[in-house]
């Protein structure tokens, strides 16, 4: 009798490789394939406005990205001793307005001279409820201000097809290398309800699809589906319950690689796995014979690699092993 039915995401059409740039931007799990994919030395830039979740606040980020005007002072609020922006997370906030608006001019140059270079950009998509200021402006975080500042709207599916292609239009006039892959978080918004999440996902689910049937350079991958529909239990969720715990990242992460990642770039990925491992051990014995014979063939290992991957920096493990 079989009690899991586990959900095999097919071979992508086009992979990616260890050569290619990746932006990835979105949700808090984006975070969790970002580190991975750094962890394994790809080239990535992760969300240059800080975690984002509804598709509105996603694509204007990009788009300022892609033609970036400078913040100014005007563009900040103050509250409880801290300055910040509607448009970004509040890792951005600081009680020194100038250190804001540095930081987020910094984050948005470095977007910019990116884009160019990219080949891949990972959208993960995690609410499409919306929360807008009195004047109707949409905020991409609500900063801890006090709820009654806000109304909430679930926006419709329409309304995110016309923000996601928006941007998926000014990103192929502007990158026409770049492939752009969807993602739906599997972190459940439980705060705005049980129902109301479901709602949520339903939209953005119903609208990634419909871009991928638009545009044949975007592609969708199930990190939702995977979480909610292949290991649905709370085992795979931290205390909250609502934020998938390392073993589900882990196994979205295999799905992924096999999915998205060429052949050739997993075996590479596996020996960079093995020397990140050694790089991370500690040693009872350093001086011993053993430790010095397996610190040779790490240093060895670090060489060929950067050998055959001439386009990876290996300097650190070099020096490391050296």
């Amino acid at each position: 009798m079989e009690f899991h039915l586990p959900l095999i995401p097919p071979p992508a059409p086009v992979r990616i490789g260890l050569r290619d740039p990746i932006l990835l931007a979105g949700s808090c799990f984006t975070e969790h394939m970002s580190d991975r994919l750094r962890a394994h030395r790809f080239q990535v830039l992760d969300n240059p406005h800080g975690i984002l979740f509804n598709p509105h606040s996603l694509s204007a980020s990009l788009l300022r990205a892609i033609k970036p005007i400078p913040y100014t002072k005007e563009d900040l609020f103050h509250h409880e001793g801290l300055w910040g922006s509607w448009d970004f997370h509040t890792r951005f906030s600081d009680p020194d307005p100038l250190h804001v608006l540095e930081k987020m001019n910094r984050s948005m140059g470095q977007a910019n001279a990116f884009l160019p270079s990219c080949r891949w950009v990972i959208l993960t998509l995690g609410s499409a409820y919306v929360y807008q200021l009195a004047d109707g402006r949409i905020v991409a975080n609500c900063h801890k201000v006090p709820a009654q500042h806000f109304s909430r709207t679930l926006l419709s599916i329409q309304q995110i097809l016309d923000n996601m292609s928006n941007l998926i239009d000014e990103m192929a006039a502007s990158y026409p290398e770049v492939r752009i892959l969807l993602t739906v978080s599997p972190v459940r918004h439980l705060r705005d309800g049980f129902v109301e999440n479901n709602r949520s996902k339903a939209h953005l689910i119903a609208a990634t699809h419909l871009l991928c049937e638009q545009y044949a350079h975007v592609t969708y991958f199930p990190a939702y589906e995977l979480v909610i529909d292949d290991l649905r239990d709370h085992r795979f969720y931290m205390e909250d319950m609502v934020h998938p715990n390392h073993l589900a990242t882990e196994y979205v992460w295999e799905r992924f690689v096999a999915s998205l990642i060429e052949p050739a770039s997993r075996e590479a990925m596996k020996a960079i796995a093995q020397l990140n491992a050694a790089m991370a051990h500690r040693p009872l014995h350093p001086t011993s014979s053993p430790h010095v014979a397996f610190r040779k063939r790490c240093h060895s290992l670090a060489i060929d690699l950067s050998h055959r991957h001439p386009y990876i920096d290996f300097s650190d493990a070099i020096h490391f092993f050296s």
